[in-house]
């Protein structure tokens, strides 16, 4: 009988279930996929190193599904407690028949059941399904080879999912249990006619806080743009709270004075049903500001996090070509004995000590890594004196400099380097060459916050006092180059001095720069992989300083990085795209559950069904366009601000990300929008 009765109801209350099933399907296919990772990545054919970023992409994976569980399982109860109040009416009916409590209880255990196991069915097989073009997806990413390409399905994944969503669902069946044990039967009969409290609010004080948000909005917009180079993490903290405070009194600034704004526009207002939609919206926004606010900031959230992380792993590929040409650099520094103990950052022991009185060959050497390695080899030095030190050089502008960089040392020396072993690495970096005159000096530098300042300092041509000689500047701004290969633009600034300007008891750092004496990918990454472990070994254990990169290393680390961010960023910002949009819908399908007598008035005044129809999609099309439209204007500017971020490790343009975002927004938060209205509009419809 029972049974019976549950299905009977599931049949009937299809409709009402859609965004719940909708919801739970996405939830269910979305967690498959990214957990199913492990199982997709065996199949690549990539580095030792590779696997092991692979890995911590993985383990980093799984702890964000902790924290995506508990965003699903409160959206999970929220949607069922919509259902809850749809059918108290119907519980009701149920207990006045002489249903016990303990039945009905036992009716939606079976209902949750049908609808728990239908939704791990179609959410697992649509995860399964879609996880195969997450496995061409992270193919790209890692640049692996799809040769070996079959079809996956992850066990381990399948139970995951499983043992999380049985926990949630679980949940739910205790939820409506407590729930139909504590009610009342004269409250289910009165539900219906319960409405939220709308609190009038004074029009003066609510134009005052709008034109207050949008000052304070505005403050931190130009903060994270204009004045972005300049900020520190706490600064970003706090903007990001005073942003975050400025939308609630947005949002409920707007709920006091939206109404009265359409009312003094009487054409628009009294237009065919503008005057119903308008009061219900300045309603709905009215009690809902804080939810509005959060989804708002959800939204935000979501744009800007998959705009970004969907450029990352591009944008910190992008300059390798430019910035890691060579195969291989290795650095030591030079004569350990004469580092001042203040300016000394470990303790060196007296070995390596000793090895910084070797040329670096002799130390590769003394590693078992032999010259027949390399070609095109190239070694060049680091200079220093006491004569050119932060202060002399940038002490014209020490408080601006102290705010940008808090942890500059201002007697640590400048780096200086001869122009003749510049113009000989340049060569090899495929850099531009320079000729000085014996008393010029060049400034080169790519760190974009420190060309800003040293440009600042150029342009007056200052003189360097180096040995009792004085060198100008030969031009009055700094000449972009690097002399070590990285991923993105490090170099703060290199001095470029004529030969004689320096001398060996000035000697602080010895640069080793050449290519792999092979032809091939697999020769190359044999010989990476022979000096891999040598040289860890020798800076492990205290025999050297030696430090090495190489092109191999330093492109794995980028697209290692890059894809790690991308896929965590996806992750995070579907399930808050998702969560927003069936928190709206949720919220519109009770509001359109509560306002069928409404829509039964238009109908006995004349009001035709197309003109209802157009009065409901209009009023659920600005419910949710209203946060989506705050969150995209906070976008503009949080991506103009991750932009500069990103410009850090390359020039890739946000735009294909931007695009890519916009599809998912049109995808899910439309589908919600679509979905949400052709329920509503069951709902309302004349039985």
């Amino acid at each position: 009988m029972l049974f019976k009765l549950s299905l009977k109801n599931l049949k009937k209350s299809i409709k009402d279930y859609a965004i719940y099933f909708f919801t739970l399907i996405l939830g269910v296919s979305i967690f498959y996929i990214f957990n199913s990772m492990e199982t997709q990545t065996v199949f690549l054919n990539v580095t030792s190193s590779t696997r092991e970023i692979i890995q911590m992409m993985i383990t980093m994976l799984s702890g964000v599904s902790v924290f995506v569980s508990f965003i699903l399982g409160f959206l999970i109860i929220y949607a069922n407690q919509f259902l809850m109040k749809r059918r108290k009416k119907e519980f009701a009916i149920y207990m006045t028949l002489g249903m016990s409590k303990q039945k009905i209880s036992q009716v939606l255990l079976i209902e949750t059941l049908f609808i728990e196991t239908i939704s791990l069915a179609v959410g697992l097989f649509l995860g399964v399904g879609l996880s195969q073009l997450m496995s061409v997806f992270v193919a790209n990413l890692f640049e692996a080879d799809l040769t070996e390409f079959t079809f996956i399905f992850s066990k381990e994944a399948m139970i995951k999912t499983l043992i999380y969503f049985g926990i949630m669902y679980l949940l739910v069946m205790i939820f409506n249990t407590i729930s139909v044990g504590r009610c009342k039967l004269i409250d289910l009969l009165q539900a219906n006619k319960k409405t939220e409290k709308i609190k009038l609010k004074n029009p003066v004080l609510c134009v005052l806080l709008f034109l207050a948000s949008c000052i304070s909005l505005g403050y931190c917009y130009y903060q994270v743009t204009a004045g972005a180079m300049n900020l520190t993490v706490n600064d970003i903290g706090k903007l990001m709270l005073i942003g975050a405070i400025s939308t609630f009194t947005l949002f409920w600034s707007l709920s006091g004075m939206l109404l009265k704004l359409f009312q003094s526009i009487k054409p628009l207002y009294y237009r065919n049903l503008n005057m119903f939609v308008l009061r219900q919206l300045a309603s709905k926004v009215n009690t809902t500001v804080f939810s509005m606010t959060v989804i708002s900031l959800m939204l935000f959230l979501t744009i800007g996090i998959l705009s970004s992380a969907l450029s990352l792993k591009n944008s910190m590929t992008a300059n390798l070509k430019e910035l890691a040409p060579i195969d291989f650099q290795a650095y030591k520094e030079w004569n350990l004995y004469d580092i001042p103990a203040e300016q000394q950052q470990y303790v060196y022991t007296e070995e390596e000590k000793q090895d910084s009185l070797i040329p670096i060959q002799e130390t590769l050497a003394k590693l078992n890594i032999p010259e027949s390695y390399f070609k095109d080899v190239v070694v060049s030095h680091y200079y220093g004196s006491n004569e050119v030190t932060y202060e002399t050089t940038l002490g014209t502008k020490r408080d601006y400099v102290s705010q940008s960089f808090p942890a500059i040392h201002w007697d640590y020396q400048e780096l200086l380097m001869p122009i003749s072993e510049y113009n000989a690495l340049a060569k090899l970096l495929g850099s531009p060459t320079y000729e000085l005159k014996d008393d010029e000096y060049i400034v080169i530098a790519d760190f974009d916050q420190m060309v800003t300042i040293r440009d600042e300092i150029l342009k007056d041509k200052p003189d360097l006092t180096l040995k009792g000689n004085t060198y100008h500047s030969k031009y009055d701004h700094v000449v972009e180059g690097f002399t070590e290969m990285s991923s993105n633009h490090i170099n703060t600034g290199i001095y470029l001095v004529p030969d004689d300007a320096v001398d060996d008891s000035m000697l602080v750092e010895e640069i080793f720069s050449a290519n792999y004496n092979a032809d091939t990918e697999e020769g190359k990454y044999e010989i990476e992989t022979a000096i891999q472990e040598p040289s860890e070994t020798a800076y492990a254990e205290g025999m050297t300083t030696l430090s090495a990169t190489s092109k191999i290393a330093i492109y794995e680390a980028s697209v290692g990085l890059g894809a790690m961010v991308t896929f965590i960023g996806l992750y995070l910002g579907m399930i808050f795209l998702i969560s927003s949009a069936a928190i709206l819908a949720l919220k519109e399908l009770s509001e359109s559950s509560d306002n069928k007598d409404r829509y039964a008035i238009l109908r006995r005044i004349g009001t035709d069904e197309a003109m209802i129809k157009k009065a409901l999609f209009l009023q659920i099309a600005c419910f949710f366009l209203l946060p989506l439209l705050v969150a995209s204007i906070h976008s503009i500017f949080g991506i103009r601000f991750a932009s500069i971020v990103l410009s850090t490790f390359g020039d890739e343009q946000l735009l294909p990300s931007i695009i890519m975002t916009a599809l998912f927004l049109i995808a899910i938060y439309g589908g919600y929008f679509i979905l949400t209205y052709f329920c509503s509009k069951s709902m309302i419809k004349e039985k």
